[in-house]
């Protein structure tokens, strides 16, 4: 005769709590938890899986329709098994040992204490495991069978960290109110814009109006809208106000050298690697004698006209330039707005001197970047992740377009 070792009371009640919270979840399966929500290639997802893995998300702080999730991650999750077991490369039981340690260790506890702090949450040991054996399993697969094209040559280091100091790195979305300083207006014209700053803080749609209204920037027929710059090309005292607001936010009065100007944050957007820091500027200032008249401005326009980059000033206009190279926090004010507008070879007019009679052509001609220590590598394996990523998502799309998927009605 066969006996039973019976279960403890804390367990039975463990085990009802988590068939109500199936049934909860899923109205109408009173026959059983058990049973399959989706079948997969004849490999089942159960209503308990789903219940069970939306409550670890829910745990992780998870946003969005975690049942519907849950639902969807399982039948990946069973399509990349079935990968896995075919290639031979299912987690082992210490990989998974390994995993759950390094998860548990995110949250600054060991594997028992994680354990046991997600089933005071209701999810089950075997929940845990399943989730990170996984994701283990995958990464086996998705390594074995692209790692060798995935890997990230010393141009292609070169040409990432050229992009990251241009637009394709880490951005920045601006807006502006710049206004000239004037004898009329000198004595109050900070203080008008720190009215104004009051006015228009948090909102895009007044900013954009106000930009219209009173700045003397190219950009107020945008709304004040500067666009999408890189972020190394801002002037690093600008920066540190910028990086902490919200967007809408809007500086305090920013003084620009014969200019003031408020700046609105719009968005940032940040690479997944390293971005060199602009430690200097190259730039190229002509005076044009006239400021902003039409004759001035037609000279300007000749000139620009005529060259593609600053060393062309040689030939075009010998004697009547100035190259200079500063540290980027050494560029006057105003100048240094214009600059992180600008691209190399690129060309401001907005500028004037000596109270308005002189204009200012600007040319960028480049910047000076550093890179931190390792950041070669971190780039390397930034990239290297990036293709590997976009390797896995294709091979699961092609899995998902291959199988037999099933939801139970």
């Amino acid at each position: 005769m066969t006996t039973r070792t019976p279960r403890s009371r804390p367990f039975l009640a463990a085990v009802a709590g988590v068939v109500a919270l199936c049934l909860a979840a899923a109205p109408g399966l009173a026959q059983s938890p058990f049973s399959p929500a989706v079948t997969v290639n004849d490999h089942v997802v159960t209503h308990y899986e789903i219940a069970q893995r939306a409550r670890l998300l829910d745990v992780l702080n998870a946003p969005g329709d975690l049942q519907q999730r849950a639902r969807e991650t399982l039948i990946d999750e069973r399509l990349q098994q079935i990968a896995g077991a075919r290639a031979g490369l299912s987690a082992t039981p210490d990989e998974i040992e390994t995993g759950m340690a390094e998860f548990a260790g995110r949250a600054n506890m060991d594997t028992q204490a994680f354990i046991a702090a997600i089933g005071e949450e209701g999810v089950a040991p075997e929940t845990f495991r399943d989730f990170v054996a996984n994701g283990i399993t995958w990464r086996n697969v998705v390594r074995a069978r692209f790692g060798p094209r995935s890997q990230v040559t010393e141009e292609e280091i070169d040409r990432a960290l050229t992009l990251s100091g241009s637009e394709s790195g880490a951005q920045i979305n601006l807006a502006e109110i710049v206004i000239p300083l004037t004898p009329q207006n000198q004595a109050t014209l900070r203080t008008d814009l720190a009215a104004l700053v009051e006015e228009v803080n948090g909102s895009i749609g007044a900013f954009a109006e106000a930009a219209r209204a009173y700045s003397a920037a190219p950009s107020s027929q945008q709304g004040g809208s500067v666009g999408w710059r890189p972020l190394s090309s801002i002037p690093p005292q600008m920066r540190a106000m910028l990086l902490p607001m919200t967007v809408g936010e809007v500086t305090d009065p920013v003084p620009l050298g014969q200019a003031i100007g408020i700046f609105q944050m719009r968005g940032l957007q940040e690479t997944g690697f390293v971005t060199p820091e602009v430690t200097a500027v190259e730039y190229a200032q002509v005076p044009i004698p006239g400021g902003r008249s039409e004759a001035a401005l037609a000279e300007a326009t000749t000139l620009r006209a005529s060259i593609d980059r600053c060393d062309d000033l040689y030939g075009v206009r010998p004697g009547g330039f100035e190259i200079v190279t500063l540290p980027i926090e050494d560029v006057p004010g105003d100048i240094s707005v214009e600059l992180m507008r600008l691209d190399a070879g690129e060309v401001s007019t907005n500028l004037t001197r000596a109270n308005g009679e002189t204009l200012l052509f600007v040319m960028l001609c480049g910047r000076s970047t550093e890179l931190p220590e390792g950041g070669r590598e971190e780039v390397r394996a930034a990239l290297f992740q990036q293709r590997m990523e976009s390797y896995a998502d294709g091979y699961l799309a092609e899995l998902r377009a291959d199988a037999i998927i099933d939801e139970a009605p």
